[in-house]
């Protein structure tokens, strides 16, 4: 029988469709403005990329501080600001203030925003009291609290317009992951892995706050919003209740797979794409079997949540390599044809690009010739192992097995690339991407869950990686279609700021000792560099005022890299095995919290 839609059922889908269509536009329409940068990425795609071309190679050497800010907060400052019209947007690290400073008179302060959060929850903050920044849509600046409540603020007054609570941070869920506008709807994860949450991916309706849907990553069809038929893995029906078959038992709901990463949306596809982390726990015996749907790549329907495809790239993850690294969005050509691409620089130290239509696998190779867990991901379509990486069975902290300490496992946890967000240009049609260049000794333990309490089971160390450059880090351009190094930088610590690059043909990063760096999108040539204040793990702003460009950044040590310094540890195996491997950065920077703009001399 012939199903007709009555007319209030039309005039409800136009409208649905007239409200995301124009919340699209007004962010796409700003996206197109060089001198704004409106989302943390600056774009939908999260390509980092920027048009504006007035500091370039020849000059970028010149560079000089036109004016600081002191956001008033120690501990780690990630994220960046965003710029929009004459306004800057300026946030912290726990109890995340957000400031609206005024272009027009030196970065004096608007209006200042400062949540009341209960400090019980910096406990159960895994790596640092980080936050990721806020986002802007609809008039409003959308803030993720560490509390998981989810607050929009008036852009012009910093009055809350709404909130919503996202998480309950008593059984470990935290906020530290910025807020994604996308479409009419706010796109909100969680943190948590570390304390047996059970991750999702939640969108609510900009207008009001209220939910329009949530999808798990793991736990029947109905929570993880799968078709058994029409969701895809690899080409293939995911089948019914996916994301329980590989579990022992009830252990999928404590099973992990957080969402605390950077989030992207192709408009025409009407797809939003993100990656899920390590199952819970890290000691892989007390949860066999592959953990679908952690270590996972979604794309969803914007509109209903419903999962197209889905790409599993760590099965049954022995290491913590959380898969929740940006998705960057490209067309390339690839072998003659053009194709809507994904690239993923993932933690497990494999850079992976897809197309993003199809799921289909195109690349999956090493970004550090180090990596040794693996030989490589079965790349043949007819082989019952297709896309599964082979793991080598002396860094198999499975096999090795329990109170058994695997040594020389590369990289360590924190990953080839942790959340540290990667930049594209497309005038290179390369990938600018800051690297961990370190390896670890991982013991996994038995543990037992209690709500609200770690929930880890591995003791970690972590060092350099031998034979090496001696340094712990890498600045690297990757070539996404031929899955190839064109040049790297050795640093002498992790890069864990996120990167930049510009017409200028300049590509700009931050360090750990805390210093910026610009150097030549073409070769790497390093072209300038500004020590700031603390340690570099906030990302590369750029934006275009008065008739001038400028450069931003937030310093401010911290993070899974500078937890040490961040809470004041000083066991070589606290901080999830991280204090130990950077104690040396105490010698180079000390705790800060600070915006520093750069621009041209007049």
């Amino acid at each position: 029988m012939r199903k007709v839609l009555s007319t209030a059922c039309m005039t409800a889908v136009v409208a649905l469709f007239a409200g995301n269509a124009m919340a699209n536009d007004e962010l796409a329409s700003m996206m197109k403005d060089p001198k704004l940068w409106v989302a943390q990425a600056g774009d939908f795609a999260n390509t980092r990329w920027s048009e504006l071309n007035q500091i370039n190679k020849d000059n970028v050497k010149n560079l000089q501080v036109a004016w600081t800010f002191s956001t008033g907060v120690l501990r780690g400052h990630e994220g960046g600001p965003l710029i929009i019209g004459d306004v800057m947007y300026v946030h912290t690290p726990f109890p995340n203030i957000v400031y609206a400073l005024d272009l027009n008179d030196n970065g004096s302060i608007i209006w200042k925003y400062e949540p009341k959060q209960d400090p019980n929850v910096i406990p159960v903050m895994c790596c640092d009291t980080v936050n990721r920044g806020v986002a802007y849509g609809d008039g409003k600046i959308i803030l993720h609290q560490a509390d998981t409540t989810v607050v929009a603020l008036d852009a012009k007054t910093g009055q809350v317009a709404w909130s919503v609570k996202n998480g309950d941070p008593s059984i470990g869920e935290t906020g530290t992951a910025a807020p994604h506008v996308f479409g009419d709807k706010v796109f909100i994860g969680i943190s948590g892995g570390e304390f047996g949450v059970r991750g999702s991916l939640t969108a609510y309706n900009l207008k009001d706050g209220s939910l329009a849907w949530r999808g798990y990553s793991m736990g029947p069809d109905s929570d993880t919003l799968m078709d058994p038929e029409q969701t895809t893995h690899l080409g293939k029906p995911v089948g019914k209740d996916s994301g329980i078959a590989t579990w022992e038992g009830d252990q999928w709901k404590i099973g992990g797979g957080t969402t605390w990463g950077w989030f992207s949306y192709d408009p025409e596809l009407n797809l939003v794409y993100y990656g899920t982390g390590n199952p819970s726990t890290w000691n892989p015996a007390q949860r066999p079997g592959d953990n679908r749907w952690s270590m996972t790549i979604f794309a969803r329907d914007l509109n209903t949540g419903m999962a197209k495809w889905v790409y599993q790239m760590t099965p049954h993850d022995e290491w913590d390599f959380d898969g929740v690294n940006e998705m960057i969005l490209t067309d390339q050509e690839v072998n003659g044809e053009m194709r809507k691409l994904l690239t993923h620089f993932d933690r497990n130290g494999l850079a992976y690009t897809m197309d993003r239509v199809s799921g289909e696998l195109l690349v999956a190779e090493k970004y550090d010739p180090v990596v040794n867990w693996t030989t490589g991901v079965d790349m043949d379509k007819n082989s019952p192992t297709y896309g599964r990486p082979a793991v080598v069975a002396q860094y198999s902290t499975h096999q090795n097995g329990e109170d058994v300490n695997t040594t020389g496992v590369c990289p360590a946890a924190l990953g080839t690339k942790d959340q540290q967000p990667a930049a594209y240009s497309p005038k290179t049609k390369l990938f600018y991407v800051p690297t961990n260049h370190v390896c670890m000794d991982y013991e996994p333990f038995r543990v037992s869950y209690t709500a609200g309490q770690p929930y880890v089971g591995a003791t970690l160390s972590m060092y350099p990686a031998p034979n090496s450059h001696g340094g712990m880090g890498n600045f690297i351009a990757w070539d996404g279609v031929n899955g190839k190094i064109v040049w790297s930088i050795p640093e002498q610590f992790s890069v864990w700021s996120g990167a930049l690059a510009t017409a200028g043909d300049v590509v700009f990063y931050g360090t750990l000792e805390g210093f910026l760096k610009a150097v030549d999108a073409a070769d790497g040539k390093e072209l300038y560099k500004f020590k700031t204040p603390s340690g570099i793990i906030g990302n590369v702003t750029t934006y275009e005022h008065g008739g001038k460009q400028y450069i931003a950044i937030l310093s401010g040590i911290g993070g899974w890299a500078g937890i040490g310094l961040a809470a004041g540890l000083t066991d070589p195996n606290a901080g999830l095995g991280a204090v130990g491997g950077y104690a040396a950065l105490s010698k180079y920077t000390a705790l800060g919290g600070q915006l520093t703009v750069f621009s041209l001399p007049n």
